[in-house]
């Protein structure tokens, strides 16, 4: 039932200041003054100037090995096979390792979907199959204050991750590409059904399953944004709340 969530689920689719300057002048407490009201200053002007926001940390990415060949790099979209083993950065401690904890399989995922940490969504693009990486994660892109499980609040994670496969994901222009019979840059229903059909038989389900049609309504309802009748490559390719 996994496989045929993801055939239907397929659609549903970023001071340092001299303080002992102004103390030497003015003595230490009208220097602290000014320290603070000058800090003030420039946050306030640095809001201002990039519309409210503060920069948002960055990861830390360390290429640990790259193959000599590299036929595709993976971008935001993409299925990813990883392995990877977890660790805290405060102690070193391993919280999780794909390759011992578990099944000891690797894991599937949609890069730029959220479905894993933000951390692995920045830092895992423009990546070759068979390349490690070592990601530095900033609690703000992993799991910030709160913690998860054997995460502590507010930890900084390290990751050695392993890039298995790459394949096209559920919103890529290849799979617009396979669904459109045509060849004229837009999904009709007919192209959609007949897709849903072929997908529902290589998964071993049968290929007139009463359930199509609505399922192909449903689909338009939610990806037909101009309501033409038609799904168009820039309906499809956009990534939606539900993914």
């Amino acid at each position: 039932m996994q496989k045929l969530s993801a055939t239907y689920g397929i659609f549903y689719f970023k001071l340092f200041i001299l303080l002992h300057f102004s103390v030497g002048l003015l003595g230490k407490r009208a220097g602290e003054m000014i320290f603070f009201n000058f800090c003030s200053l420039l946050l306030s002007l640095f809001m201002f100037v990039s519309g409210g926001k503060l920069p948002e940390p960055e990861v830390n990415v360390e290429v640990i090995h790259k193959p000599f060949l590299c036929s595709r790099k993976s971008k935001y979209g993409d299925m990813l096979l990883v392995h990877y083993e977890g660790f805290l950065e405060s102690n070193g401690t391993m919280f999780h390792s794909s390759r011992t904890h578990g099944d000891k399989n690797p894991i599937w995922f949609t890069l730029g979907t959220k479905e894993v940490i933000r951390g692995w969504d920045k830092g895992l693009q423009d990546m070759c199959t068979g390349e490690r990486r070592k990601l530095t994660v900033p609690p703000s892109l992993a799991y910030g204050k709160e913690g998860q499980g054997k995460i502590p609040p507010s930890s900084t994670l390290i990751f050695d991750i392993e890039l298995m496969e790459i394949r096209n994901g559920p919103r890529s222009h290849e799979s617009f590409r396979d669904m459109d019979l045509n060849d004229d840059w837009k999904l009709s229903k007919l192209e959609v059904k007949e897709y849903l059909k072929k997908e529902f038989e290589k998964h071993g389900y049968s290929p007139n399953d009463t359930h199509h049609e609505d399922m192909v309504e449903d689909i338009f309802k939610h990806e037909d944004e101009d309501e033409d009748g038609f799904i168009s490559v820039r309906e499809f390719t956009s990534l939606h709340d539900e993914l």
